[in-house]
């Protein structure tokens, strides 16, 4: 599903030259995620491969020796910019109808994702995150992708909008200075999603955009376009839940079942139906994330260990000599 799952092309808006500001070669960085920098085009329609575009963010950080890249991006990318999803949250008539419409509508823009928008307590939570559990290095995408929203949230609600909280699905960077420069609000990472939360204040009041016609006239193109490509398949939901949930502990398979709103009789034998069982698939994750992790330097084997969702760091170094066959300090020394 990595390979099939797109997200719009507009997603690029600008990138080009923001490459070009941060003196990083888009060759360079394109390159390597199978992307033709020629070819892309804030005003060309169509979409790329969302793999390709979340490994693309990652290389722009690597490429431009800008940790907080995606931040950077994300915080200069106008609300105006999410193709027919944003535009239909633009014109909606109320900011209520335009925070629903653009969450159940975002999929359309980005395969193989969600956007939930909750309720909890006098407060909202816009979250974010991507389906396809196998697109493991995805900070950049998550920072700008919720520096993004935060745009249009600021759009709705005008320049006295401001946040209570941001959670992030990935471990804290070294540096986290920029991300309260970006939200002005206190940030968490390692939550079970990407997340905004923040006062709803009255949703009925109008959006500064609304447009009747224009609203409907997209809303109805919308609709026309819905299709089940790049939606997950249940066994890749069943691993992005048990991502979500890992440093909480080892998820008990009654949870990701009713997450997924089907019995655990039923979840157990549709996996069986794919040759894959619930402790195997919380092992691969576990397994595939452990190695993902010990890549970066700045988290320690402790760390790992809680973020896999083991209450002690022996379990973690017994999983990974049975993986991998090397400790984790083994493997973090040769480099693997």
């Amino acid at each position: 599903m990595s390979q099939t799952a797109r997200v719009a092309r507009v997603a690029t808006a600008g990138l080009l030259p923001f490459l070009a500001q941060a003196g990083a070669d888009a060759d360079r960085i394109m390159g390597p995620a199978g992307i033709d920098a020629g070819q892309l085009d804030e005003a060309t329609e169509g979409s790329i491969s969302l793999a390709a575009y979340v490994e693309m963010m990652q290389r722009a950080a690597l490429v431009s020796g800008q940790d907080d890249f995606g931040l950077r991006y994300g915080r200069q990318f106008p609300a105006s910019c999410h193709g027919l999803v944003g535009n239909i949250a633009l014109a909606a008539p109320s900011i209520g109808m335009a925070l629903r419409q653009f969450a159940d509508l975002f999929p359309l823009h980005q395969g193989a994702s969600e956007v939930r928008l909750v309720a909890e307590t006098g407060l909202l939570r816009l979250e974010y995150r991507i389906l396809d559990w196998r697109i493991f290095d995805r900070r950049q995408d998550a920072e700008l992708s919720l520096a993004m929203f935060q745009n249009l949230l600021r759009q709705a609600y005008g320049p006295g909008f401001a946040l209570e909280e941001v959670h992030f699905e990935h471990p804290e960077p070294g540096e986290r200075a920029a991300h309260a420069a970006t939200f002005n609000a206190p940030v968490f990472f390692g939550q079970r999603t990407n997340a905004l939360i923040f006062r709803p204040g009255d949703l009925r009041r109008p959006m500064p955009g609304a447009d009747a016609a224009a609203f409907s006239r997209r809303l109805a193109e919308a609709f026309l376009r819905r299709s089940p490509h790049g939606v997950a398949p249940l066994p890749d939901r069943v691993r992005a839940e048990i991502r979500s949930r890992l440093p909480e502990g080892a998820p008990p398979i009654e949870d990701v079942a009713a997450s997924l709103g089907v019995a655990r009789w039923t979840l157990q034998r549709r996996l069986g139906e794919t040759g894959l069982t619930y402790a195997g698939a919380v092992q691969e994750v576990r397994r595939c994330l452990a190695e993902s992790y010990l890549r970066q330097p700045h988290l320690s084997i402790s760390c790992i260990a809680q973020l896999l969702g083991y209450a002690e760091l022996s379990p973690f170094s017994r999983a990974c000599k049975r993986w991998f066959g090397a400790s984790p300090e083994q493997m973090r020394a040769t480099g693997f």
